[in-house]
């Protein structure tokens, strides 16, 4: 076994890089370092990938040298961990590799930069806080609701099936702590879903798919998709807005205390039972939970009835509600102004890519709802703008921006969380630097260094 912190780890991997500097890989960034990660399950790296041959495809052998370069630092890490590097090489055959360390305060980030910094234990974004709104009085379960034809129908269609005991139901409520709608009970009364009651025939298992309309788990695997359920990182979460549309049938939430998941679509997608529904949903109706989406689930059925016969709901579904008075993105293709944002409910505010001239923030100032700032360098016409932006928790900065912040200690103290937007080639070591003296505003664990120093031989 190897130390991550042994020269002889990198050798491989800093000729590789030396090699793809000297081609011109790096030679944008001003210290003429070179960054870049390595994890357990893949790695981003400064490296130019050979071109295959006309009408042949890029084989194994072609990044033959990377793969063993990249393996040999893999083999030491530790776990699951990632690490990120800034090499940096001399003309004299000299290298220094700078192994950066993981914080607990930092996300995972892309191309040996830290991703964002959580300034606030457990801090989550604001989407992630959201619970679902109460249920209207007055909100029934559909008309088409039939507990006593969901058993018929599957009694029909399973005539062999082990049904679930009232004790394991009860079991289970007791577990999820909710008790679950009559219809679900009247399905697993009929068929409990177990793999081994299926003789462990892979046919079988089919023809229950077949009959149930979906991957129907077994009692044990049902549970409650709340929040905990969809993970997502600072830098995504904080650019959403969890708006539920007035004539929704589903609440545009991330999680619930009430999306009970039963089953799978078969393609990672979930399907749960709704007990918390929209303005205009029903009590129990079926929903699908995209394994691609952070927030939001999309109405399928009013009814596990209408659900088994196949009756999909002709209501809105409430899937990707993302008010654009919540969320406005300022740049070239969308919205021409900060002035064109400007609305009482909005919570995030984008600037991305600008050809005009820097932008003011006062349009914005005194929004009571505001809580996100992203701005791609070079945008804002004056950093110390952010200081009238009394509600931020997350803010994104170019580094220029940052160190005016910084040097004027005007870094606003209400963040839970920050970013640090870089594009085009930067020092790394510098990044990681800024990142450490923003953690430190927070007395949070910094991103620690190791430098290893050795000579490469040219010869070699």
């Amino acid at each position: 076994m190897t130390s991550i912190h042994d020269f002889a780890t990198w050798e491989p991997l800093l000729r590789l890089l030396r090699a793809h500097a000297g081609d011109g890989a790096g030679a944008g960034v001003p210290s003429g370092r070179v960054g870049g990660r390595i994890g357990r399950y893949g790695w981003s790296l400064p490296l130019h990938r050979p071109m295959p041959r006309l009408g042949r495809a890029v084989q194994v052998e072609d990044m033959q040298d990377e793969f063993d370069a990249v393996e040999r630092v893999r083999e030491a890490l530790p776990g699951d961990e990632e690490v990120s590097f800034a090499a940096e090489f001399g003309p004299d055959g000299r290298a220094v590799v700078h192994v950066l360390g993981s914080s607990p305060a930092v996300e995972s980030g892309l191309g040996g930069r830290p991703g964002a910094l959580v300034l606030v234990e457990g801090a989550v974004p604001a989407p992630w806080r959201r619970l679902p709104e109460p249920v209207a009085e007055g909100v029934r379960p559909a008309p088409s609701a039939d507990p006593e034809l969901v058993a018929r129908t599957l009694r029909e269609r399973l005539p062999k099936a082990i049904g679930a005991t009232e004790e394991e139901i009860a079991e289970t409520e007791a577990r999820l702590g909710v008790a679950l709608p009559e219809e679900l009970k009247a399905l697993y009364r009929v068929t409990r879903a177990r793999w081994e009651d299926l003789g462990d025939d892979y046919a079988a298992a089919q023809r229950h798919a077949k009959a149930v309309r979906c991957e129907l788990f077994s009692l044990d695997g049902l549970y409650v998709s709340d929040v905990s359920a969809r993970q997502c990182l600072w830098q995504f979460g904080a650019t959403k807005a969890a708006v539920t549309a007035p004539d929704a049938a589903v609440q545009y939430l991330v999680g619930s205390p009430g999306w009970i998941v039963f089953a799978d679509n078969g393609g990672g997608d979930r399907i749960a039972i709704d007990l918390t529904p929209g303005p205009r949903g029903h009590l129990g109706q079926v929903i699908m939970l995209s394994h691609e989406e952070d927030l939001g689930a999309a109405l399928i059925a009013d009814s596990v009835t209408d659900f088994l016969l196949g009756r999909p709901s002709a209501l809105s579904d409430g899937l990707g509600v993302n008010d654009l008075r919540s969320v406005a993105h300022v740049n070239t293709g969308s919205l021409p102004s900060v002035e064109a944002a400007v609305h009482p409910a909005l919570e995030v505010l984008s600037i991305g890519v600008w050809e005009g001239e820097p932008l003011s923030l006062a349009p914005v100032a005194g929004l009571p709802r505001l809580r996100t700032l992203t701005a791609y360098p070079g945008t804002l016409a004056d950093p110390l703008e952010i200081t009238e932006l009394t509600g931020l928790e997350y803010l994104e900065l170019g580094p220029r921006e940052w160190r005016v912040l910084l040097d004027a200690r005007a870094v606003p103290r209400g963040l839970s969380a920050a970013g640090i937007e870089v594009h085009g080639d930067a020092d790394p070591l510098a990044v990681v630097e800024l990142a450490n003296e923003i953690l430190a505003l927070w007395d949070r664990p910094l991103i620690s260094r190791t430098v290893l120093e050795g000579t490469l031989d040219p010869a070699r």
